[in-house]
């Protein structure tokens, strides 16, 4: 097992701060997201002018037994599906996590029942009804299960990687175990991909529901929103195999910063636009549909095709062709924690020549296209799109500084190449 004492971060800000005001911020601004769109019809100065206790839902048993449920569902579908078996990247400790690649299967089984539960009359759209109490419930059980994973990597981990600062903020933050397994599978895949990812879709999906049962059919502004978010996390199920190469997966541990927020914060926040648009719908004309149908759609596939290059330059060793020509690259040697020298391949052609983290910039426009039906009166249905460039230019911020330590030279020689973060020709 590697245990690494490992210093915090050089700043105040970055090491204790700003953690302890992230952790004290979001479960408010998750729940409170939901109660503008419900009881201020989306409004956020009015939700501030007019705040009221009531507006605040509560944990409640109903929602206990659907966390319950779907966790255990989404358990058994991971641990029992049939799928081949994938080997994550080295982590520095020799380890390969080991992942069950089933997740289209479990896509379509999921969504499946869902749907064929909701014609066969059961309540399904009315998750609607419950969501504010599933997330008063998800909020505080959400920090229960950081605060166990936080005990468990102090004192009985499950993975070789085990890293702590000894600042108790930033290591309950950001987490001490890399890889964590429970119940024969990893929790990262479990909670990141399944209960999380898998629970966004189909919220979406039951917010569409509920809407074709209050207004007796599903808008153009719905139809748009709610099909890109799908077609998203269908191509996300599509890509799980690459996921498991990220920087989320690879470098970033599991404490509150994952852990909580995915299965508080991504219920919260994520499927906002569909929550907004069940009552909220402005309206949006065919021509308006298609053609923000189409940016989506364009968005999605460039960012499947920038992962794609990147998990097929890996799996082939950097022996392929991108655009027509080989594929270029530059050798990247590292020493490893236990001193072993090992070499990364950086590619350079293909999106990966535009930017270093490119594959942002189709992200986030996608998420503007899924938000457009929302409208422009209503600053809430683009809090998503906020959160997510902050949160994928912080993630781009953090994995430069990451690789330049861990490269040296030859990350110099990398930017040099490919100059910009993101956005060509900007930053």
């Amino acid at each position: 097992m590697l245990r690494v004492n490992a210093p915090p971060p050089p700043t105040p800000l970055r090491a204790t701060w700003g953690p302890l005001a992230l952790m004290a911020s979001t479960p408010v601004l998750g729940i409170g997201a939901w109660a503008t769109a419900l009881h201020h019809g989306g409004s956020i100065l009015d939700t501030l002018e007019r705040p009221r206790l009531d507006d605040f839902p509560l944990p409640s048993l109903t929602a206990v037994l659907l966390i319950v449920g779907w966790v255990s569902f989404q358990y058994v579908l991971l641990r029992w599906l049939p799928g081949k078996e994938h080997l994550g990247p080295t982590t520095p400790a020799g380890e390969q996590p080991r992942y069950r690649l089933n997740g289209i299967l479990a896509w379509v089984v999921t969504h499946g029942l869902v749907l064929g539960a909701w014609a066969a009359g059961l309540p399904v759209a009315h998750l609607y009804d419950h969501y504010g109490e599933l997330l008063a419930t998800l909020t505080p059980a959400a920090f229960i299960a950081c605060a166990a994973l936080y005990w468990r990597g102090l004192y009985a981990p499950s993975c070789k990687d085990v890293t702590r600062t000894g600042n108790v903020a930033f290591d309950f933050f950001q987490g001490i175990e890399l890889h964590p397994r429970l119940g024969g599978v990893a929790l990262k895949q479990l909670v990141n991909c399944r209960v999380s990812m898998m629970g966004w879709s189909v919220a979406t999906v039951c917010f569409a529901l509920k809407h074709l049962e209050l207004t007796g059919s599903v808008g153009i502004a719905m139809w748009v929103s709610v099909g890109l978010q799908v077609a998203y996390l269908f191509k996300f199920f599509l890509w799980e195999g690459g996921y498991f190469g990220s920087l989320v997966i690879m470098h970033d541990r599991f404490g509150y910063y994952i852990c909580w927020g995915v299965l508080a914060w991504v219920p919260a926040v994520y499927a906002l636009v569909a929550l907004f648009l069940v009552e909220g719908d402005p309206g949006m004309t065919t021509v308006q549909g298609v053609a923000v149908g189409l940016i989506g759609v364009v968005s999605l596939a460039i960012n499947y095709d920038a992962d794609r290059q990147r998990v097929r330059f890996r799996q082939l060793g950097g022996v392929m062709t991108i655009w027509g020509k080989p594929a270029q690259a530059i050798k990247a040697p590292y020493t490893t924690f236990d001193g072993e020298r090992r070499q990364n391949l950086l590619l350079i052609s293909g999106w990966w020549g535009l930017a270093r983290h490119f594959h942002y910039v189709p992200e986030i426009t996608l998420a503007i296209a899924w938000t457009l039906p929302a409208g422009f009166n209503f600053a809430l249905p683009w809090f998503y799109v906020l959160f997510l460039s902050i949160l994928l230019f912080d993630r781009a911020e953090r994995d430069d500084l990451r690789c330049a330590n861990k490269y040296s030279r030859a990350w110099d020689q990398y930017r040099a190449l490919v100059k910009y973060k993101i956005i060509p020709g900007i930053w």
